[in-house]
């Protein structure tokens, strides 16, 4: 903790990185200086991002302030979600199992593949002719 009572974490996914700040407060989320619901236009997004909170039943209790930097939009909130979840079981370490049985403190490792020299994409090849 670098502040009193504030609680630091980091969230990633894809190539998104989320910083986030956790503070005892009303529930007020702040993401790069916009409110939540102005950042992330979807309602889905929104949802995905108070999981954590609902899992450990601390709606209303945390302010966030986090600063997010890289991928998309749908990347930026899962990144925003980690960060949140890892933040959580840093304020309270009895959360641990509950946030881990919902799958919120598990990087998701999955990323864009990159090209392959003499192949159309990743995967996908040019196509071929025997004759």
């Amino acid at each position: 903790m670098s502040e009193a009572g504030v609680i630091t974490a980091t969230g990633r996914r894809k190539s998104a990185i989320a910083r986030v700040r956790l503070k005892p407060g009303s529930g007020q989320l702040l993401v790069n200086g916009r409110p939540m619901t102005e950042y992330f236009p979807r309602e889905v997004l929104h949802m995905r991002i108070q999981n954590p909170f609902e899992v450990a039943a601390n709606e209303g209790r945390w302010d966030v302030v986090a600063t997010i930097h890289g991928g998309g939009v749908s990347g930026q909130a899962d990144a925003l979600r980690h960060g949140i979840s890892r933040a959580l079981e840093k304020a309270d370490e009895s959360l641990r199992g509950s946030l881990k049985r919902h799958g919120l403190l598990t990087r998701d490792a999955r990323k864009k593949e990159r090209k392959k020299y003499g192949q159309k994409g990743a995967r996908a090849r040019y196509q071929f002719s025997k004759r």
